[in-house]
């Protein structure tokens, strides 16, 4: 099948986990074609591949989410295009964006407290919402008036190329004003200022870019209304493209969050210089943004209890939920695991250097552990992370532990040496992330807000018994194979880490324990088993379409899995979603790998002829804005065992 892998600053072009983990999806599941849609978020990002494509990477467009709207990315008709918009264009657009700021900027009628005052006062620890999830009438009422203004500024994007203008306009500003200053506006929005809404409409043109962007095409052209699944690896802007695909194509959509995008947004805007009135407007429109998410998704993986818990109160439904770990590669770290065990006093930590991460906790709760094990180091490795106040965290880390632990010597004639000390992987002293986790025999995480703890999965891979704060997902992780205590609590880390150093056996079966556990839950098979089982899932309740599905091309020869199985069942096996319109798939939409040789009209070579990249026969090919790759195997009649269907 035809999957659209929808992402936003990871893959294809930049590095992290995100890249890491779509990397792993997609050389998987090799018996699929793959679509990449990339929303780029950095202007330093460069739009290339970090590494050799696989052969059934059949497309990547690229779209950026900063700077001015590029040309080349209108889904505008030829005979619109270079138009201003007009007086209906612009009435028009006033209802739709005052229908979705009305959705998201003020309290809903009947309600008690003002929309999205959860998200907006939630701290970056805790889900937002009530106790019991149960939908409120007022707000599901707003919920639907978000999505007609959303869908509206969509059907306006499709047959017009204004809408980034029109979001810049001086009607989008007073449309924002008369919302912020009714009375029924968010009280922390009331006292907008003219800046504050110029900040507002210049972000939700980025947050609404992927409206007015080419990528949906038609059965005639790439994009997304010919692929058979979307598959966002994000909320938030990723997801529209998904929900869009859903709307006027009736595409099924799978969403995965492994960091929730509405808690992301919380902790990035912690530190960011704004104003109350500018947090207030653009938490509201995320929580509103992640709702309409979570119900047209036909289903949610999250990647943990976690985060599964924030979906839950952010309106997911829990019928659609169903957690799938990350996958990790586990190979890297087995050399360590079957080392000798470590029989030194050494603590690790591991992990970027950043406030959320409390090193301070943890210099002084090894202070304590000095008094009871003088011998005992401590080991902090890793840069700064991309947090603002990083560097500076770090001087002061480093300045702390000077004060802390001053160099010791045995004699007046030895040097002296620190107990504690900042390395970075990548050093002589640790060449590679495994030797880092080697480099102790209990590996410490003290961090008082954590997602998915992947510095514990990778403890776990190497056998290390481990002492962790309860902070996200870290309970849920570690299970029974470590030791666990309450944030912000020197003392009880201290007396947890004594515990294990004066223990080697107890170490050593806590450390055998975390690594069963780490290959049964956390490997790159796992996860890659899961998500082919669920493509496979949702595609089987999708509409068939009997009619649209030609089993033989234009020259007669047939196309093995054309027709799925489910078209032979008499009876509806599934409707096409929960739009209050009409949605008419397109005829004729199935497996690339199924389809016709017939190459594009439009097509035009964009490298040399010669193998391409990552191995295979085939070339890569501009399509319009499309990077795409074309080779004789891709086209082959493939053999069907047993019966043709």
């Amino acid at each position: 099948m035809r999957i659209g892998l929808l992402t936003e600053g990871g893959y294809p072009d930049a590095t992290g986990e995100s890249h890491a983990w779509c990397e792993r999806l997609v050389r998987g599941l090799t018996g699929h074609d793959f679509e990449v849609y990339a929303l780029n978020t950095d202007a330093r990002q460069v739009p290339r591949p970090r590494t050799v494509l696989p052969d059934h990477v059949r497309l990547v467009r690229r779209a950026p989410l900063w700077g001015d709207f590029p040309g080349g990315h209108h889904r505008a008709t030829e005979h619109r295009r270079g138009r201003t918009p007009g007086r209906r264009e612009r009435r028009r657009f006033a209802e739709r964006f005052g229908d979705l700021v009305t959705a998201f900027a003020t309290v809903p009628a009947g309600s008690g407290q003002a929309h999205g005052a959860p998200h907006g006062g939630a701290s970056a620890g805790a889900p937002p919402g009530g106790t019991d999830g149960a939908p409120d009438p007022a707000e599901t009422r707003e919920a639907d008036r978000f999505a007609s203004g959303l869908y509206g500024l969509a059907e306006l994007a499709r047959e017009h190329r204004s809408l980034p203008a029109l979001l810049h306009s001086e009607d989008a500003v007073r449309t924002l004003e008369a919302v912020c200053h009714g009375p029924r506006a968010l009280p922390a929005a009331q006292n907008a200022q003219v800046n504050d809404l110029l900040t507002v409409t210049a972000q939700l043109e980025l947050a609404l870019r992927p409206l007015s962007l080419d990528w949906y095409g038609d059965r005639h052209t790439p994009g997304l209304g010919g692929v058979d699944l979307c598959h966002a690896t994000s909320g938030g802007a990723a997801a529209l493209p998904g929900l869009l695909a859903k709307r006027f194509f009736g595409t099924p959509l799978l969403v995965t969050e492994y960091g929730v995008r509405l808690r992301e947004h919380y902790l990035a805007r912690a530190a960011a210089p704004l104003s109350v009135p500018v947090r207030a407007l653009l938490a509201a429109f995320q929580g509103a943004l992640a709702a309409e998410t979570y119900a047209q998704a036909a289903l949610i993986t999250p990647g943990n209890t976690h985060a599964r818990r924030w979906q839950e109160r952010c309106g997911a439904d829990r019928a659609r939920l169903r957690t799938v770990y990350p996958g990790m590669d586990a190979a890297p770290f087995a050399a360590v695991a079957d080392a000798a065990a470590d029989d030194s006093k050494t603590l690790v930590w591991v992990g970027t250097v950043e406030p959320a991460k409390d090193l301070i906790a943890l210099l002084h709760a090894f202070a304590g552990i000095r008094r009871a094990e003088p011998a005992a180091a401590l080991r902090i490795i890793g840069g700064a992370g991309r947090d603002p106040r990083a560097p500076g965290y770090l001087a002061h880390c480093r300045a702390l532990a000077a004060q802390l632990f001053p160099d010791e010597a045995a004699d007046a004639r030895t040097v002296g040496e620190n107990p504690v000390s900042f390395e970075e992987i990548g050093s002589p002293e640790v060449p590679s992330l495994a030797d880092a986790y080697a480099a102790g025999a209990v590996v410490v995480l003290s961090s008082v807000i954590e997602g998915f703890p992947r510095s514990l999965v990778e403890a776990m891979f190497c056998g290390r018994a481990t002492v962790s704060t309860d902070a996200g997902a870290v309970c849920e992780v570690i299970g029974g194979t470590g030791l666990v205590v309450p944030p912000r609590n020197p003392r009880a880390l201290a007396e947890a880490c004594v515990a294990l150093l004066g223990d080697p056996g107890r170490r050593a079966r806590l450390g055998a324990a975390a690594r069963a556990r780490a290959l049964e839950l956390f490997t790159v098979e796992q996860n890659v088993a899961a998500f082919r089982g669920i493509y496979l899932e949702l595609i089987s309740h999708a509409p068939a379409r009997p009619a649209a599905c030609r089993t033989r091309d234009a020259h007669g020869v047939p196309r093995p899995f054309a027709r799925p199985a489910e078209s032979h069942v008499p009876g509806r096996w599934a409707a096409t979603g929960t739009a209050t319109r009409a949605v008419t798939a397109p005829a004729g939409r199935t497996p690339s790998w199924a389809a016709s040789a017939a190459e594009p009209p439009d097509a035009v070579p964009v490298a040399a002829e010669g193998p391409a990249e990552g191995g295979g026969g085939g070339v890569v090919r501009e399509v319009g804005q499309a990077v795409r790759r074309d080779d004789a195997a891709s086209h082959q009649t493939w053999p069907v065992r047993g019966r043709e269907q």
